[in-house]
């Protein structure tokens, strides 16, 4: 069986499984504690963790009865982040699911000795979380989104769009991106050749979110980019209102920013249903008795390029149409 015919089958519940794994697991009840990004009144996140918990009824693991799953939501927080990891690792779980580098960094620096699955990880080997791809060692494993190359593309991209383009702002909070910091090397390795400056604008607030726009845009020529961050990301419709009322040409990797009305969405093709419902096989794996370490990361291969054309003409910009005919998904 294909590997998207397979996930088909497990989001639907059609697969024929093995007895040995449609059975009742005997013995002790597991327990798995998960940690999201986000907050718990997103149903699109809601349906992951649903989506996760019945791929594990599937293996046979099913809360209530061989099964106790335990939530936390860090709401955009790392403060939040690290009082819950401390929270789900004091419930002595069997396995824990971490959603987002903030997440994970707050997980591992509680545990060395329970087994994480991460999804949502942006280059776990140059963030230090494992050792390698193919065997990650240690207590550690998952699934990946984005190498930090990518934020070459994305000055790349706005200098593409708009060709007067001298400065970029790289707006993130980062408590809650630190991976940021390795987006940011690959920013400014791009920009001098492309004749762009960069600067950061670091953000810990909702309140900081408008001034810093408003200061970066008092000079003209300026675009912005998003990296991959949650609490910008809960904030994304004001950064939009804002980039837009200030004509900042703005990219951001998360797949919903062009049709919010943001100019660029580009970043790994990762279907996220697909990762938390592979989370829940290395999940099955792990309480089976496989060690975490011994499961290699799996990463994204492709990229995908979202235009807003509406935006596009609002700013006073023209989009090539080379770049046109590349892009994925293109609003208008």
């Amino acid at each position: 069986m294909r590997r998207r015919d397979f996930i088909k089958a497990i989001a639907g519940g059609t697969l024929a499984w093995p007895l040995v794994a449609r059975a009742q697991h005997s013995g002790p009840v597991r327990r798995i504690g998960i940690l999201m990004n986000g907050a718990a009144t997103e149903t699109e996140k809601q349906s992951h963790i649903a989506g996760f918990v019945q791929a594990l009824r599937q293996f046979g693991w099913i809360e209530g009865q061989n099964l106790r799953v335990d939530v936390r939501w860090n709401a955009g927080d790392a403060a939040l982040s690290r009082i819950y990891a401390a929270q789900l690792i004091g419930l002595a779980p069997d396995v824990i699911l971490a959603s987002s580098t903030t997440n994970l960094t707050a997980v591992q620096q509680a545990t060395n000795i329970v087994p994480i699955v991460f999804v949502q990880v942006s280059d776990p080997v140059t963030q230090g979380f494992v050792a390698n791809v193919t065997k990650p060692g240690g207590n550690i494993t998952g699934f990946s989104m984005y190498e930090f190359s990518v934020g070459g593309k994305w000055v790349d991209l706005l200098k593409e769009i708009a060709p007067g383009l001298a400065r970029v702002a790289v707006m993130f909070n980062p408590d809650t991106s630190p991976q940021s910091k390795f987006f940011m090397r690959s920013i400014e390795a791009a920009a001098p050749s492309l004749g762009v400056h960069t600067i950061t604008l670091p953000v810990r607030a909702s309140a900081d979110i408008e001034p810093a726009i408003e200061t970066f845009a008092g000079d003209p020529n300026g675009g912005l980019i998003l990296p991959t961050d949650t609490f910008t990301r809960l904030r994304q419709t004001l950064i939009v209102e804002l980039a837009m009322r200030h004509r900042l040409p703005a990219i951001s990797p998360y797949s919903d920013f062009a049709k919010d009305g943001g100019l660029i969405r580009y970043s790994a093709e990762v279907n996220l249903p697909d990762q938390f419902l592979q989370a829940a096989s290395y999940v099955d794996r792990i309480l089976r008795g496989t060690k975490a370490g011994d499961l290699p990361v799996q990463r994204a291969d492709k990229y995908t390029l979202g235009i807003n054309l509406n935006t596009a003409t609002a700013l006073g910009l023209t989009v090539p149409l080379p770049l046109l005919g590349l892009a994925d998904e293109v609003i208008e």
